[in-house]
């Protein structure tokens, strides 16, 4: 029987996470155990480890780093590699992606965020409006959409973040969420923001539909891949057209991305099964 970790938030984080622990338990049968990625214990016993649900970890980065490192130095094996999800915990792998070629909002790094500061980082942008998020982040969280004119919330002071041209039609249209699994597209999502608001996830009142990904997407999609530092055994591409209908890379999310199996049209079986091939080579 193959033994199989997933890592989970720590036990005082407040999002609930039985859902998920119950289809992937149904995906995966009764070798699969859940352990929180903040105390997990002896790993080395299990086949392969997935930080699938490992919720929190931008709150601990450095905690979050320090375990990476220590599983790596313990030989832990993780789907995707440690290297990888490394390489995916900060943001500025857009920057790799873009350098790479692939198509990405156009983004600015900003070490140490001032009012000043923002306003370089916009006129390089050249955009009126600008989306401004922490560099280790996850479902938004402390994510602004910052108009000219308008002030910088005072949270955002000497931080390290990321500035982004707004791409407005993630609000007209939505943000084509596409899961590859074993290097296969399995499904694809389109997610729309509640009405006055520019975040799609649910937490912030986004909805999303299953839907057949653009021709552009998919091409932009397997772009990322190919291009990430190391291929990803599973991954969630976020892409949006801009402002000429080209698509543009949001995110590569090869960490704990929702996967949305409820949208897939297997209930995830591919996902399974690409996992208990990587685990059998």
């Amino acid at each position: 029987m193959t033994k199989l970790c997933i890592l989970t938030p720590s036990s005082g984080y407040p999002e609930r996470w039985a859902g998920d622990a119950e289809r992937f338990e149904g995906l995966f049968g009764k070798g699969l155990e859940f352990r929180p990625w903040t105390d997990a214990g002896d790993l080395a016993r299990f086949d392969a480890v997935l930080p699938l649900l490992a919720w929190g970890y931008p709150k601990a980065s450095a905690a979050w780093y320090e375990a990476l490192d220590a599983w790596e130095a313990q030989g832990i094996r993780f789907i995707n590699d440690i290297a990888l999800l490394r390489w995916n915990t900060d943001k500025d792998y857009l920057i790799d992606l873009k350098d790479a070629g692939v198509a990405t909002i156009p983004t600015v790094e900003v070490h140490a965020c001032t009012p000043q500061a923002l306003e370089a980082a916009r006129a390089e942008l050249g955009a009126d409006t600008i989306v401004v998020k922490p560099s280790i982040s996850a479902g938004a969280e402390g994510t602004f959409r910052i108009a000219r004119g308008e002030p910088m919330p005072f949270e955002l002071m000497e931080r390290e973040l990321l500035v982004q041209a707004m791409m407005q039609n993630v609000v007209d249209e939505g943000e084509y969420s596409l899961f590859y699994f074993g290097g296969v597209l399995s499904h694809a999502v389109l997610k729309r923001p509640a009405a006055g608001d520019f975040r799609v996830q649910p937490q912030h009142g986004g909805t999303d539909v299953a839907v057949e990904p653009p021709a552009g997407a998919i091409a932009l999609a397997e772009a990322a891949i190919a291009h990430a530092y190391r291929t990803p055994l599973y991954a969630r591409i976020d892409t949006v057209r801009d402002d000429d209908g080209v698509f543009r890379l949001m995110e590569l999310e090869a960490i704990e991305p929702a996967l949305f199996l409820h949208h897939a049209p297997d209930g995830g079986h591919m996902f399974a099964d690409a996992v208990q091939r990587a685990v059998a080579r």
